[in-house]
């Protein structure tokens, strides 16, 4: 069974800010005005979608053109998934 914790709206905000203020790996997002993640979740992104966005906001800050190829493989994948949906 899974305990369900309730958490008040300040609660939740706080921790959102403390896990915003922690980054490990590195800081390529520090600099961001708005988190990636924090993008995603607001969209409602699913994993292949929430990667594509992320790969792309932090490619020149990170990891260059093999950031932008990872944001294709998901792309692909995406695509993939998406046309199979057509048959």
């Amino acid at each position: 069974m899974t305990a369900i914790i309730a958490v008040t709206p300040e609660e939740d905000e706080a921790m959102n800010k403390i896990a915003n203020a922690t980054q490990v790996g590195g800081t390529h997002y520090k600099d961001k005005k708005l988190q990636p993640w924090d993008a995603i979740a607001a969209w409602d992104c699913g994993f292949l979608d929430g990667n594509v966005i992320k790969y792309v906001v932090r490619y020149r800050s990170k990891g260059g053109v093999e950031d932008l190829k990872k944001a294709r493989h998901y792309l692909d994948k995406l695509i993939e998934i998406e046309l199979e949906g057509l048959k």
